[in-house]
């Protein structure tokens, strides 16, 4: 039999788009020299995420100047003063403030998936950001005249919107990034923060058939960005019952890095309903040691032990960059490492598990 399998998202940009990024805000170059850097990374990262041999591959985000902030991108309501994320070696990143309703986003992700489709001829996979991250942005002390109430019903329609673009653009797998669920539980251990979040990404996702949902999935990590997490010290036992409520078909889980993988694999085995897919990390991308196939394989029969055949695949654990700025893995590595991981999981296949 095959295994499923998948990547995150994001790729280390080339270094000719990080230089002509930097020449077009200093106000260097044009927006139409900057737009044609854009389409060669693209074309680039397409070509070379089907030469590694994915069965399903992505644009890399190679246009987005964050996993979590295109939405943002262009809006006049918006101030960077936001919540401020502190990761682990102290750097920290800060999300942007709303400042007026109503709140609309200023890109939709089909974009994306229109423009990798003029290169790819695999099937494609769009990550959008979940509703439950962009829920920070409205500022504690309120707005007036714009409630939060108001606020989030906007947002639940224009995340169900971002969703649905990218499914009718031709994405046959949409991955909601929901890097922030730990975070929540080490923000507030009540787990009140956590259960909003489920709550109003399941509001999103009842919006779509029990058919599209097979197609739509989660991705948990504990945050990565220049080789640290904001969450990692979070037991994953304190977030999965949880997340496995959520109504979706598909869950792409960061486990490679994991110090105890058996202890998060018994609590999977133990919460993940019939219908749903675990999505395993098989790869570390804060190491900058490129996996063996093997090292691969071996993790896949671990999970073996525990996730049912039919529900288990392998990903990264989490994307290569997902902030434009972050060059701490290198395009090659990247790449190198997305290749050990399709290879390993076809050896573990092979042997029928």
């Amino acid at each position: 039999m095959s295994l499923p399998t998948e990547s995150i998202g994001s790729i280390p940009r080339p270094p000719q788009l990080l230089e002509a990024l930097r020449e077009f805000r200093a106000g260097r170059l044009s927006k139409e020299m900057l737009d044609g850097c854009y389409d060669d990374a693209l074309r680039d990262t397409i070509r070379r995420f089907e030469e590694t041999g994915s069965p399903m591959i992505g644009d890399g985000e190679q246009t987005k100047s964050s996993f979590a902030t295109y939405p943002l991108e262009g809006l006049p309501n918006i101030r960077a003063d936001g919540v401020v994320i502190t990761f682990a070696d102290g750097h920290t990143r800060q999300l942007p403030r709303l400042t007026a309703g109503p709140f609309r986003y200023g890109i939709h992700a089909e974009r994306y998936v229109k423009a990798a489709r003029r290169y790819a001829t695999r099937p494609l996979k769009q990550a959008v950001i979940s509703a439950s991250a962009l829920s920070l942005i409205y500022p504690s002390e309120g707005i007036e005249g714009y409630d939060r109430e108001a606020f989030l019903n906007d947002l639940v329609e224009e995340a169900v919107a971002d969703i649905r673009g990218c499914l009718d653009a031709g994405a046959r797998h949409v991955q909601i990034d929901f890097t922030e669920g730990r975070l929540a539980v080490k923000l507030d251990p009540s787990k009140q923060l956590l259960g909003q979040f489920i709550a109003l990404n399941n509001r999103v996702l009842e919006h779509f058939s029990t058919e599209e949902r097979k197609r739509i999935g989660v991705h948990t990590c504990p945050g990565g960005d220049h080789d640290s997490t904001h969450s990692a010290d979070v037991d994953y036992a304190e977030l999965l019952p949880s997340l496995f409520s959520l109504e979706a078909g598909n869950f792409y889980m960061q486990l490679a890095s994991e110090k105890d993988p058996d202890h998060v694999l018994s609590v999977v085995r133990d919460n993940l309903r019939p219908g749903q897919r675990v999505y395993v990390g098989v790869i570390d991308v804060l190491d900058p040691e490129v996996e063996t196939p093997e090292q691969v394989r071996d993790r896949v029969l671990r999970a073996a032990e525990y996730i049912p055949l039919n529900q288990l695949g392998t990903t990264d654990d989490c994307g290569f960059s997902p902030f434009e700025d972050d060059t701490s893995t290198g395009r090659d590595t990247a790449f190198a490492k997305i290749t050990a991981r399709v290879e390993g999981t076809r050896l573990a296949a092979a042997l029928g598990l």
